[in-house]
Protein backbone atom coordinates (compact mmCIF):
# COMPACT_ATOMS: atom_id res chain seq x y z
CA UNK A 1 0.00 0.00 0.00
CA UNK A 2 2.80 2.40 0.96
CA UNK A 3 4.64 1.58 -2.30
CA UNK A 4 1.51 2.28 -4.35
CA UNK A 5 1.01 5.62 -2.56
CA UNK A 6 4.59 6.69 -3.25
CA UNK A 7 4.18 5.75 -6.92
CA UNK A 8 0.99 7.83 -7.14
CA UNK A 9 2.73 10.85 -5.58
CA UNK A 10 5.59 10.60 -8.09
CA UNK A 11 3.09 10.36 -10.96
CA UNK A 12 1.38 13.58 -9.85
CA UNK A 13 4.73 15.35 -9.47
CA UNK A 14 5.92 14.16 -12.86
CA UNK A 15 2.70 15.30 -14.52
CA UNK A 16 3.05 18.72 -12.93
CA UNK A 17 6.62 18.94 -14.18
CA UNK A 18 5.50 18.23 -17.75
CA UNK A 19 2.93 21.05 -17.59
CA UNK A 20 5.44 23.45 -16.09
CA UNK A 21 8.02 22.53 -18.72
CA UNK A 22 5.82 23.57 -21.65
CA UNK A 23 8.27 25.50 -23.85
CA UNK A 24 7.94 29.24 -24.21
CA UNK A 25 7.54 30.68 -27.70
CA UNK A 26 10.91 32.08 -28.75
CA UNK A 27 11.31 33.69 -32.18
CA UNK A 28 14.01 35.99 -33.59
CA UNK A 29 12.84 39.02 -35.56
CA UNK A 30 14.41 40.69 -38.61
CA UNK A 31 16.64 42.82 -36.36
CA UNK A 32 18.09 39.72 -34.73
CA UNK A 33 16.22 40.28 -31.46
CA UNK A 34 14.60 37.40 -29.61
CA UNK A 35 10.96 37.75 -28.61
CA UNK A 36 9.72 35.41 -25.88
CA UNK A 37 6.03 34.78 -25.24
CA UNK A 38 4.73 32.55 -22.46
CA UNK A 39 1.77 31.56 -24.65
CA UNK A 40 0.40 32.27 -28.15
CA UNK A 41 -0.68 35.87 -28.69
CA UNK A 42 -4.46 36.26 -28.67
CA UNK A 43 -4.65 40.05 -29.17
CA UNK A 44 -2.54 41.14 -32.11
CA UNK A 45 -2.10 44.59 -33.67
CA UNK A 46 -0.56 45.04 -37.12
CA UNK A 47 1.25 48.28 -38.00
CA UNK A 48 1.37 47.69 -41.77
CA UNK A 49 -1.24 46.68 -44.36
CA UNK A 50 0.89 43.80 -45.64
CA UNK A 51 1.37 42.44 -42.11
CA UNK A 52 -2.40 42.50 -41.66
CA UNK A 53 -2.70 40.37 -44.76
CA UNK A 54 -0.03 37.97 -43.51
CA UNK A 55 -1.88 37.56 -40.21
CA UNK A 56 -5.02 36.47 -42.05
CA UNK A 57 -3.08 34.21 -44.41
CA UNK A 58 -1.43 32.53 -41.40
CA UNK A 59 -4.84 31.72 -39.91
CA UNK A 60 -4.80 34.34 -37.15
CA UNK A 61 -7.35 36.79 -38.50
CA UNK A 62 -9.69 36.27 -35.55
CA UNK A 63 -6.86 37.28 -33.19
CA UNK A 64 -6.24 40.61 -34.93
CA UNK A 65 -7.71 43.40 -32.79
CA UNK A 66 -6.09 46.40 -34.48
CA UNK A 67 -4.57 47.48 -37.79
CA UNK A 68 -3.53 50.59 -39.73
CA UNK A 69 -5.16 52.40 -42.65
CA UNK A 70 -5.26 50.62 -46.03
CA UNK A 71 -5.43 47.22 -44.34
CA UNK A 72 -8.06 46.23 -46.89
CA UNK A 73 -7.26 42.62 -47.77
CA UNK A 74 -8.87 40.20 -47.21
CA UNK A 75 -12.30 41.81 -46.93
CA UNK A 76 -12.55 40.84 -43.24
CA UNK A 77 -9.54 43.08 -42.53
CA UNK A 78 -11.63 46.16 -43.35
CA UNK A 79 -13.66 45.65 -40.15
CA UNK A 80 -10.61 45.60 -37.84
CA UNK A 81 -10.33 48.76 -35.62
CA UNK A 82 -7.75 51.29 -36.84
CA UNK A 83 -4.79 52.69 -34.91
CA UNK A 84 -3.76 55.32 -37.47
CA UNK A 85 -1.53 54.84 -40.51
CA UNK A 86 1.74 52.93 -40.86
CA UNK A 87 3.74 56.16 -40.52
CA UNK A 88 1.46 57.89 -38.01
CA UNK A 89 0.27 55.44 -35.37
CA UNK A 90 -2.03 56.64 -32.58
CA UNK A 91 -0.32 55.36 -29.45
CA UNK A 92 -3.47 56.03 -27.42
CA UNK A 93 -5.59 53.86 -29.73
CA UNK A 94 -2.93 51.17 -29.71
CA UNK A 95 -2.70 51.00 -25.91
CA UNK A 96 -6.50 50.98 -25.56
CA UNK A 97 -6.63 47.70 -27.50
CA UNK A 98 -4.44 46.02 -24.87
CA UNK A 99 -2.48 43.90 -27.36
CA UNK A 100 -0.20 41.08 -26.28
CA UNK A 101 1.68 41.32 -29.59
CA UNK A 102 2.42 44.19 -32.00
CA UNK A 103 3.73 43.41 -35.50
CA UNK A 104 5.90 46.18 -36.97
CA UNK A 105 7.51 46.92 -40.36
CA UNK A 106 11.02 48.29 -39.94
CA UNK A 107 11.48 50.35 -43.13
CA UNK A 108 7.87 51.55 -43.11
CA UNK A 109 7.18 52.27 -39.43
CA UNK A 110 10.74 53.38 -38.76
CA UNK A 111 12.97 52.80 -35.73
CA UNK A 112 11.65 55.79 -33.75
CA UNK A 113 8.04 54.62 -33.82
CA UNK A 114 9.07 51.07 -32.99
CA UNK A 115 11.07 52.25 -29.98
CA UNK A 116 8.15 54.36 -28.82
CA UNK A 117 5.77 51.38 -28.96
CA UNK A 118 8.28 49.20 -27.12
CA UNK A 119 8.65 51.86 -24.42
CA UNK A 120 5.01 51.21 -23.56
CA UNK A 121 5.98 47.73 -22.39
CA UNK A 122 4.36 46.00 -25.38
CA UNK A 123 5.75 42.93 -27.15
CA UNK A 124 6.92 44.08 -30.59
CA UNK A 125 8.07 41.79 -33.40
CA UNK A 126 9.76 43.55 -36.32
CA UNK A 127 9.64 42.32 -39.93
CA UNK A 128 11.73 43.41 -42.92
CA UNK A 129 11.32 41.16 -45.96
CA UNK A 130 14.05 41.39 -48.60
CA UNK A 131 13.63 38.12 -50.46
CA UNK A 132 10.70 36.12 -51.73
CA UNK A 133 11.56 33.32 -49.31
CA UNK A 134 11.18 35.74 -46.42
CA UNK A 135 7.47 36.03 -47.23
CA UNK A 136 7.08 32.34 -46.47
CA UNK A 137 9.12 32.78 -43.32
CA UNK A 138 6.86 35.63 -42.16
CA UNK A 139 3.87 33.29 -42.48
CA UNK A 140 5.57 30.65 -40.35
CA UNK A 141 6.63 33.19 -37.73
CA UNK A 142 3.14 34.64 -37.37
CA UNK A 143 1.79 31.09 -37.15
CA UNK A 144 4.22 30.32 -34.32
CA UNK A 145 3.51 33.53 -32.44
CA UNK A 146 -0.25 33.05 -32.62
CA UNK A 147 -0.52 29.28 -32.25
CA UNK A 148 -1.54 28.67 -35.86
CA UNK A 149 1.49 26.67 -36.98
CA UNK A 150 -0.38 24.15 -39.15
CA UNK A 151 -2.34 26.70 -41.19
CA UNK A 152 0.66 28.98 -41.56
CA UNK A 153 2.97 26.13 -42.62
CA UNK A 154 0.50 25.03 -45.30
CA UNK A 155 0.30 28.60 -46.65
CA UNK A 156 4.10 28.93 -46.62
CA UNK A 157 4.60 25.61 -48.42
CA UNK A 158 2.07 26.55 -51.12
CA UNK A 159 3.82 29.89 -51.61
CA UNK A 160 7.25 28.28 -51.93
CA UNK A 161 5.94 25.76 -54.44
CA UNK A 162 4.65 28.55 -56.68
CA UNK A 163 7.88 30.48 -56.19
CA UNK A 164 9.94 27.47 -57.24
CA UNK A 165 7.89 27.13 -60.42
CA UNK A 166 8.43 30.78 -61.36
CA UNK A 167 12.16 30.60 -60.64
CA UNK A 168 12.58 27.44 -62.71
CA UNK A 169 10.62 29.02 -65.56
CA UNK A 170 12.19 32.48 -65.81
CA UNK A 171 15.30 33.15 -63.73
CA UNK A 172 17.89 31.77 -66.16
CA UNK A 173 16.47 33.35 -69.30
CA UNK A 174 18.14 36.14 -71.23
CA UNK A 175 18.59 39.13 -68.94
CA UNK A 176 16.39 42.18 -69.53
CA UNK A 177 17.28 45.55 -68.01
CA UNK A 178 14.37 47.36 -66.43
CA UNK A 179 13.38 50.41 -64.43
CA UNK A 180 10.65 49.98 -61.82
CA UNK A 181 8.79 53.20 -61.04
CA UNK A 182 6.68 53.46 -57.91
CA UNK A 183 5.69 57.12 -58.27
CA UNK A 184 6.05 60.12 -60.57
CA UNK A 185 6.14 63.25 -58.40
CA UNK A 186 8.67 62.92 -57.01
CA UNK A 187 10.12 60.33 -59.34
CA UNK A 188 10.79 57.27 -57.17
CA UNK A 189 12.24 53.79 -57.54
CA UNK A 190 13.69 50.97 -55.41
CA UNK A 191 17.24 49.71 -54.99
CA UNK A 192 18.65 46.19 -55.06
CA UNK A 193 17.93 45.53 -51.37
CA UNK A 194 14.19 45.82 -51.85
CA UNK A 195 12.01 42.73 -52.15
CA UNK A 196 10.84 43.83 -55.61
CA UNK A 197 14.42 43.64 -56.87
CA UNK A 198 14.35 39.99 -55.83
CA UNK A 199 11.24 39.62 -57.99
CA UNK A 200 13.11 41.26 -60.88
CA UNK A 201 15.94 38.70 -60.54
CA UNK A 202 13.40 35.90 -60.28
CA UNK A 203 12.01 36.99 -63.65
CA UNK A 204 15.44 37.15 -65.28
CA UNK A 205 15.60 40.94 -65.13
CA UNK A 206 18.13 43.50 -63.90
CA UNK A 207 17.14 46.55 -61.87
CA UNK A 208 19.06 49.46 -63.42
CA UNK A 209 18.96 51.27 -60.05
CA UNK A 210 20.04 48.29 -57.95
CA UNK A 211 23.12 50.19 -56.74
CA UNK A 212 21.18 53.19 -55.45
CA UNK A 213 22.33 53.88 -51.84
CA UNK A 214 18.85 53.96 -50.26
CA UNK A 215 15.97 51.50 -50.30
CA UNK A 216 13.42 53.92 -51.78
CA UNK A 217 15.19 56.45 -54.00
CA UNK A 218 14.23 59.79 -55.46
CA UNK A 219 15.74 60.04 -58.91
CA UNK A 220 15.70 62.35 -61.92
CA UNK A 221 14.39 61.86 -65.44
CA UNK A 222 17.97 62.36 -66.63
CA UNK A 223 19.20 59.41 -64.54
CA UNK A 224 16.57 57.13 -66.11
CA UNK A 225 17.55 58.32 -69.59
CA UNK A 226 21.21 57.59 -68.81
CA UNK A 227 20.34 54.12 -67.49
CA UNK A 228 18.40 53.48 -70.73
CA UNK A 229 16.44 50.38 -69.60
CA UNK A 230 14.94 47.96 -72.09
CA UNK A 231 11.69 47.95 -70.12
CA UNK A 232 9.84 50.35 -67.82
CA UNK A 233 7.36 48.86 -65.36
CA UNK A 234 5.23 51.14 -63.19
CA UNK A 235 2.91 50.57 -60.28
CA UNK A 236 0.85 53.53 -59.07
CA UNK A 237 -1.98 53.69 -56.56
CA UNK A 238 -4.63 51.22 -57.69
CA UNK A 239 -5.77 48.73 -60.28
CA UNK A 240 -5.66 51.23 -63.17
CA UNK A 241 -2.62 51.96 -65.28
CA UNK A 242 -1.29 55.36 -64.13
CA UNK A 243 -1.43 58.11 -66.73
CA UNK A 244 2.10 59.16 -65.89
CA UNK A 245 3.54 55.91 -67.20
CA UNK A 246 2.82 57.13 -70.71
CA UNK A 247 4.57 60.44 -70.03
CA UNK A 248 7.77 58.55 -70.85
CA UNK A 249 6.71 58.39 -74.50
CA UNK A 250 8.13 61.84 -75.17
CA UNK A 251 11.64 60.58 -74.45
CA UNK A 252 11.90 58.79 -77.79
CA UNK A 253 15.64 58.17 -77.58
CA UNK A 254 15.17 55.67 -74.74
CA UNK A 255 15.28 51.99 -75.68
CA UNK A 256 12.15 51.08 -73.72
CA UNK A 257 10.21 53.98 -75.21
CA UNK A 258 11.10 53.62 -78.86
CA UNK A 259 10.34 49.90 -78.62
CA UNK A 260 7.04 50.48 -76.75
CA UNK A 261 8.07 48.43 -73.73
CA UNK A 262 6.09 50.28 -71.05
CA UNK A 263 4.09 48.07 -68.69
CA UNK A 264 1.95 48.27 -65.57
CA UNK A 265 1.60 45.86 -62.62
CA UNK A 266 -1.01 46.64 -59.90
CA UNK A 267 0.82 47.66 -56.71
CA UNK A 268 -1.34 45.64 -54.30
CA UNK A 269 -0.07 42.35 -55.75
CA UNK A 270 3.57 43.39 -56.02
CA UNK A 271 4.42 46.02 -53.42
CA UNK A 272 2.90 44.23 -50.43
CA UNK A 273 5.12 41.59 -48.87
CA UNK A 274 2.40 38.94 -48.74
CA UNK A 275 1.55 35.65 -50.46
CA UNK A 276 -0.18 37.68 -53.19
CA UNK A 277 3.21 38.89 -54.37
CA UNK A 278 3.31 35.64 -56.36
CA UNK A 279 0.52 37.12 -58.50
CA UNK A 280 2.54 40.29 -59.03
CA UNK A 281 5.72 38.32 -59.72
CA UNK A 282 3.89 36.25 -62.33
CA UNK A 283 2.68 39.43 -64.05
CA UNK A 284 6.17 40.95 -63.99
CA UNK A 285 7.73 37.78 -65.38
CA UNK A 286 5.14 37.74 -68.16
CA UNK A 287 5.88 41.39 -69.05
CA UNK A 288 9.63 40.78 -69.14
CA UNK A 289 9.09 37.67 -71.25
CA UNK A 290 7.10 39.73 -73.76
CA UNK A 291 10.01 42.16 -73.93
CA UNK A 292 12.50 39.29 -74.19
CA UNK A 293 10.60 37.85 -77.13
CA UNK A 294 10.34 41.27 -78.79
CA UNK A 295 14.06 42.00 -78.53
CA UNK A 296 14.88 38.43 -79.54
CA UNK A 297 12.80 38.72 -82.70
CA UNK A 298 14.31 42.13 -83.42
CA UNK A 299 17.87 40.79 -83.29
CA UNK A 300 17.07 37.37 -84.69
CA UNK A 301 18.11 35.63 -81.46
CA UNK A 302 16.22 32.55 -80.35
CA UNK A 303 14.19 33.17 -77.19
CA UNK A 304 12.96 30.38 -74.90
CA UNK A 305 9.19 30.11 -74.65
Amino acid sequence: MRTALIALVWLVVASSAVVAADPEIQVEDSLGRKLVLSQPAMRVVSLAPHLTEVVFAAGAGDQLVGAVAYSDYPKAAQAVPRVGSYDNVSVESLVALNPDLVLAWYSGNGPELIKRVESLGLNVFVFESKTMESVAESLRVVGTLTGNETTAAAAADAFLQQLSHLRDTYSTRQEISMYYQIWDEPLMTLNGDHLISDVVKLCGGRNVFADSPVLVSRISVESVIRADPQVIIASGMGEARPEWLDDWRKWTSMTAVKNKQLYFVPPDVLQRHTPRIIEGATLMCEKLQLARQFYGQKTGDQVAE
